[in-house]
């Protein structure tokens, strides 16, 4: 176990995946200083209870995601711009409310990759859906262009980027980042997929129903 800065987003970060951030608060300003001084990462954790911005430090969910820092841009002020990308899972074991913000006492938790013949056959079943999801997703949303050829073929690295891709709540991704085995993680991954892609399509002909009874005769 060790120490790590905290910092609770509404959002879930999973291994792989890029982060975005605006650093504007002197809290989180002194912890990304910190992190960039020590080449170390932090932990990124989605809000339990309470708000991202200001106010009293918000109660994180136990599992999150340590971010590495890979671009800054430094802005007026102290403020920054930071780019950073999600490495390894890990579980809160205790919080520390000495500094400014988070610190947390935390233990990692990789998934579990011994039955690797299962992940790879949950991989292949996963990969259409995801395609599927993409294709559907582009007929309802103008900035979705995602080229399908360009999903990994690594399953667990395939079922985190779809996880990251899915839009449904942060409550049901948190879920989907606390799953006890890479093959069940994978196999969850595709059956939201599933559900999605069957809620998306609805859409996507409710829509043009309505468009054709837009423009009928009768």
């Amino acid at each position: 176990m060790f120490e790590i800065p905290l910092f609770p987003l509404n959002t879930v970060l999973f291994p792989g995946m890029p982060i975005n951030l605006h650093i504007f608060e002197p809290r989180y300003k002194l912890m990304i200083e910190q992190c960039l001084q020590n080449d170390e990462p932090f932990g990124v954790v989605l809000i339990h209870k309470g708000t991202e911005a200001q106010g009293p430090l918000a109660e994180p969910y136990p599992i999150g995601c340590t971010a590495q820092i890979t671009q800054v841009e430094r802005l007026d002020g102290g403020r920054m711009n930071i780019l950073a990308v999600g490495l390894e899972r890990f579980q809160i074991r205790s919080l520390n409310h000495d500094e400014p913000y988070l610190v947390g006492t935390v233990e990692l938790m990789p998934l579990d990759e011994h039955n690797e013949p299962v992940i790879e056959r949950a991989g292949h079943r996963l990969r259409p859906w995801v395609e599927r999801y993409l294709a559907v997703l582009s007929q309802v949303a103008d900035d979705v262009n995602f080229d399908p050829d360009r999903l990994p073929d690594d399953p667990l690295a395939l079922a985190y980027l779809a996880a990251a891709l899915l839009q449904i709540p942060s409550d049901q991704k948190q879920t989907l980042l606390a799953a006890e085995g890479a093959a069940d993680f994978v196999t969850t991954v595709r059956t939201v997929y599933r559900r999605e892609v069957a809620l998306l399509s609805a859409i996507v002909a409710r829509d043009t129903i309505d468009m054709q009874g837009l423009f009928s005769l009768n």
